[in-house]
């Protein structure tokens, strides 16, 4: 049986750039009762968010959308809910076309 290397002194050290991250998918309602600057620090840590939207989704999350994506977010409404997610995580639309 061959013998490999295993560098685990490389692999901890991809691991340790990821402490801290708030790995959760965090399932809420967008009405206006949260503050925008807490959906920000969520996508910031983390996060993603799954928000069911009531009312016009331009006006409920108009107060942080412009943040999002400035820090390389992203955010899709889809049957009423709107998902964000920061930069580290990619929403897949092909489907959907």
């Amino acid at each position: 049986m061959p013998e490999f290397d295993l560098d685990l002194q490389a692999v901890e050290s991809q691991l340790e750039g990821d402490e801290g991250a708030d790995h959760r998918v965090i399932l809420d309602i967008l009405d206006g009762t949260t503050p925008d600057e807490e959906w920000v620090r969520c996508i910031t840590n983390g996060a993603i968010l799954v928000l069911n939207v009531d009312g016009d989704v331009n006006e409920q999350a108009g107060g942080f959308a412009r943040d999002v994506r400035d820090s390389g977010g992203s955010l899709v409404h889809f049957r009423g809910f709107l998902i964000v997610t920061p930069p580290s995580v990619e929403i897949d639309t092909d489907r959907l076309e």
